[in-house]
């Protein structure tokens, strides 16, 4: 597994998956998939932490980096979702300087942070000398997603220990007085884009966002390194369609592959 500070440290772009519901069964498929990363998403998704262990063990033979959402900018669950195996946290509404340094400190050991000691799962799945290489390894990831976030983007980009952060690309909009959609002709809305993009440039910070399969080469070319494709469920209810769809137009002789 190469994981994503390596991959960015090389230059690389990264597309994950997101998981959104809190099935070990379909992460152990998202996991086969070949993406870079696969996130568990526990503020907007369907699961509980002890969900997200089960998930993280079918995950575990895949070459992709476990990452995970937490609810919210809090060092317990922070900690907890590290010490369970995950190498990236991805954390929501980080707007102010102050929130970005409760981020980091939360993703490292002292002297660089505050993460309490306790690799309970991650000092198995992640090598022997995890205490010794984590705070080089984990990714700090907060969520720029918000107008009052813009407005202090430069300050909590220059926060040191942030690897990347990630746009929400809805609550992004919902602030700047739009749908709450992942990708808009507003030029608010792209300006905002570009005004995080830049701002990474400059403080060497990756750019993450959410996407879908029809923008993630766009959201690559404008600069993002860190790009979701797609959700479990997303796809899902895609191949569903899609599968009925093309059963209704299936050749009378019943020609084609078999389920089983």
């Amino acid at each position: 597994m190469t994981e994503l500070r390596q991959r960015w440290t090389s230059g690389d772009a990264t597309l994950g998956a997101w998981m959104t519901s809190d099935s070990s069964a379909v992460a152990e498929l998202v996991g086969d998939a070949g993406f870079d990363y696969v996130n568990i998403d526990m503020q907007h998704g369907l699961a509980d932490y002890s969900d997200v262990v089960d998930m993280m063990c079918a995950l575990e033979s895949s070459s992709a980096t476990v990452t995970c959402r937490v609810p919210w900018n809090e060092q317990g669950i922070i900690g907890r979702v590290l010490d369970a195996g995950a190498m990236g946290v991805i954390i929501p509404m980080v707007n102010t300087v102050e929130q970005a340094e409760r981020a980091v400190a939360a993703c490292r050991y002292a002297p660089d942070g505050a993460r309490s000691y306790g690799p309970v799962r991650a000092a198995r799945v992640n090598g022997p000398d995890y205490h010794s290489s984590a705070n080089e390894r984990v990714a700090c990831i907060p969520m720029i997603e918000t107008v009052e976030a813009l407005n202090n983007l430069d300050d909590i980009l220059a926060v040191p220990g942030i690897d990347a952060v990630y746009v929400g690309p809805a609550d992004l909009s919902l602030t700047l007085g739009l749908e709450p959609k992942g990708d808009h002709d507003d030029e608010s809305f792209n300006d905002a884009l570009r005004q995080i993009l830049d701002a990474c440039d400059r403080h060497g910070v990756v750019a993450g966002i959410h996407a879908n399969p029809q923008l993630a080469a766009t959201r690559l070319a404008q600069g993002f390194r860190m790009v979701t494709v797609t959700s479990d469920l997303q796809a899902l209810g895609t191949g569903l369609v899609a599968a009925l769809a093309a059963g209704r137009t299936t050749a009378p002789d019943g020609t084609g592959d078999q389920l089983y």
